[in-house]
């Protein structure tokens, strides 16, 4: 592990600022890029620890507030550990805005998250990676899609919604994906049924993309986040392998 340096930043977008955290190595020579999309509760120090250590394996880390519309994050007041007690109420906040995030803003997006990236001194010429945790699954598929000549590696993890029957389900652009993709689906979670991890395995599968699609055995949805109730150790660290391993195959 290499000393890492993180730092705020503002990236523009068509419809305003998207405030981000940005870690790479200290050593300031261009690195590869990984952009991490952020789980339903929001950058925060969890997911910026996770970007600290992706970073430390030689990476330009990118994790933007995806609801920046909504305002700069913070955007929710959430405790240090989120129990099961205290999730119905945070949701009944962050549900609105999630769901204000649809498909095509947050594609949008995603282009002004690879320009800057692009023409970012400390990231490598090349295509980049993108990894993505609950909703952020979500986004990386379609960012996957979307961008497949930026894209060369995609994962998601403990992923919700990934292959449902409404016409902007991510499953969908799989015809479009260059990249080589990894899925880490957590057990028996109810965002994502069997009939959904079965129809995305289908379509990634017809559509000759190079993947993997694993179920992790109890590990419960947000199995990777160790500020949650959620958080399943042996889930996390096989995780941070499976991906690892995705990073460097593709870079």
């Amino acid at each position: 592990m290499t000393a890492v340096q993180g730092t705020a930043v503002d990236i523009p977008t068509e419809d305003g600022t998207a405030d981000a955290y940005l870690a790479h190595p200290a050593d300031g020579a261009a690195r590869p890029a990984v952009l991490l999309y952020m789980d339903a509760f929001g950058l925060r120090p969890r997911l910026r620890s996770m970007a600290d250590r992706l970073a430390g394996e030689g990476y330009t880390v990118l994790v933007p507030n995806v609801f920046y519309r909504h305002g700069r994050a913070p955007l929710f007041e959430l405790p240090e550990f989120i129990d099961p007690g205290a999730r119905p109420e945070i949701f009944e906040r962050i549900m609105p805005v999630m769901q204000a995030l649809t498909a095509e803003l947050a594609m949008r997006d995603a282009g002004a998250y690879l320009r800057w990236l692009a023409e970012s001194p400390a990231v490598a010429d090349g295509p980049v990676a993108v990894t993505g945790y609950c909703m952020g699954a979500r986004l990386s598929l379609l960012t996957a899609g979307t961008y497949p000549e930026r894209v060369a590696a995609a994962a998601g993890f403990h992923g919700g919604r990934l292959a449902t029957d409404t016409p902007d389900s991510p499953h969908l652009v799989a015809g479009k994906v260059t990249a080589e993709l990894y899925f880490g689906h957590a057990d028996q979670d109810p965002s994502l049924p069997r009939e959904q991890i079965e129809r995305l395995e289908e379509a990634l599968t017809a559509a000759g993309v190079r993947h993997r699609c694993e179920v992790y055995p109890g590990a419960p949805h947000g199995f990777t986040q160790a500020d949650t109730a959620s958080y399943h150790k042996e889930g996390d660290e096989r995780h941070w392998s499976a991906l690892l391993d995705l990073l460097k195959r593709t870079f």
